[in-house]
Order: structure tokens, then sequence, then C-alpha cells
């Protein structure tokens, strides 16, 4: 009888991986098919693409139909070891990201992305007294200051077309965010309490195209527009992320 029940329990179990298989198997077609329509990345060229104040109102009409930026990928844990430090990396990856794409220069491999990262958690620790969890305040002193990149800024309550705007103009937004409410299949569920990602493009249907740092399938993640807006909150030292102000860096000349 207990041999029985053991084999039940093997063949639910494997019903079970096999479901998950199966479903992570449609989930990446769907992903190969969205990620084939995209409008071609555009590589970082300091000014030569239009320019507008992030602040000022949004001229819809004048927005490209699409726009999809060049910025390199890398997830948060590299080499897939999704402990400490390298499981609080997401703003880490995402400055990263944004800096090599604004250099115009690659990520590098696995080991040279953690060796980056360690870097610029050395600077917070130093900066900061701690790395996790850093603010949009204190994520946007790690390109100042770190980076010496001074071409930032910080909007609060932005619209999805500021993003937009953001990004035609060759400008890519680091958006803080309640990471369970993303709703992203790949995360360790049930997600990140508290999360960041960079806005690199948007698509003619209204959706944000991603590099979530957050999974290593992140490249080129499609959020829609609704997900995204309502995901987007700061850190706040109480953990309730959901409470915490809108808020997006912009980055970029």
């Amino acid at each position: 009888m207990r041999k029985a029940g053991i084999i039940v329990g093997i063949v639910a179990a494997a019903i079970i991986a096999g479901g998950v298989l199966a479903w992570q198997y449609r989930f990446d077609l769907q992903r190969g098919i969205e990620r084939s329509q995209l409008p071609a990345a555009q590589e970082y060229k300091n000014g030569s693409l239009p320019t507008s104040s992030d602040t000022e109102p949004v001229d819809v009409a004048s927005l490209p139909a699409e726009a999809n930026l060049a910025v390199p990928f890398t997830a948060q844990a590299p080499s897939a070891n999704w402990e400490l430090p390298y499981k609080e990396f997401c703003e880490e990856a995402s400055v990263l990201m944004v800096m090599r794409y604004l250099q115009n220069q690659p990520i590098g491999g696995a080991s040279q992305a953690e060796a980056d990262m360690l870097d610029i958690m050395k600077f917070e620790e130093t900066a900061f007294g701690e790395y996790q969890d850093t603010n949009v305040i204190q994520t946007a002193a790690i390109i100042t200051d770190y980076f010496k990149y001074p071409n930032v800024s910080i909007i609060e309550n932005p619209t999805a077309n500021q993003i937009r705007q953001a990004v035609a103009s060759g400008k890519p937004v680091i958006v803080p965010a309640a990471g369970r409410l993303l709703g992203n299949p790949y995360f360790q569920q049930p997600g990140p309490l508290y999360h960041m990602i960079v806005v690199k493009g948007y698509t003619s249907d209204g959706k944000f195209i991603a590099n979530d740092p957050g999974t290593r399938r992140g490249a080129d993640f499609i959020y829609d527009e609704s997900v995204l807006m309502n995901a987007m909150h700061d850190w706040r030292e109480d953990e309730n992320i959901t409470a915490g102000r809108k808020a997006v860096i912009v980055v970029g000349s």
C-alpha cells in the first residue's frame, strides 16, 4: 500500500511538472512571436534624436507610432545564483543596462556583469549605508555620482505618454515597481516585493517594451500599459510598496 502511494505521488508530480513545462513552452512561444514583431532596436547617438522637456505636455500626435532602444540586457543574477546579493540587484542591473546603452558598450559576460554590479554595491554601501532596495533618488544618485553621468531627471506622477516621449527621444526610463503587481510569470512566485525595470520602447498597440532583470528571460519583455502604470511605486521604508509614490527616472541627453 505504501509503495502504491509513493508511485501515485511520483505520477502526480510528473503530471504537475509536465503541466508547468507545457505552460512554459506556450508562453515562450508567445514571447518569441512578440519579440519577432518588435520595432528595430536603435543604438544611442548623443544629440541625434529629437529632444523635448520631459515635464512639458506631450504632443501625442508627434510621437512615433513605436520605438525601441538597443539597451543591452542582463539579469540581476547573471549566473543564475539568486541568493544574496544578486536577488537584491534589480536596481544595480537596471542602472548597468542603461549606462551601457548610453556608453554604446555591451554588458559583457555573466562574470563581467556580476563584477560591475558588485562594484555598484560597494558604492551604495559607502554612499547610502546599504545596497538593498534603493529608491528613485538613490538610484538616480548611482548614475550621477558613481557613473558621473549628469543627464538624469525624476518625473513624479508620469503619464504613459511622458514615458513614451522620453523613449522616443532616446532616453531609457527606469521604473520602480511593486513587483508582485507586474504579474511576470517567470518570477519566482509570488514575485519580488519591490522591483526595478528598464522601459526601452513601446509598440504600436500601446504596450511597453522592458528589460526586466528579475528573470533570465527578461529581455524585451512586453508589459501592458495598465499593468506597468498600476505597478509603478517607489520604495517605502515600511515596505508598504503599493502606497509608494509614482515616479520614474529618465536618463539621457
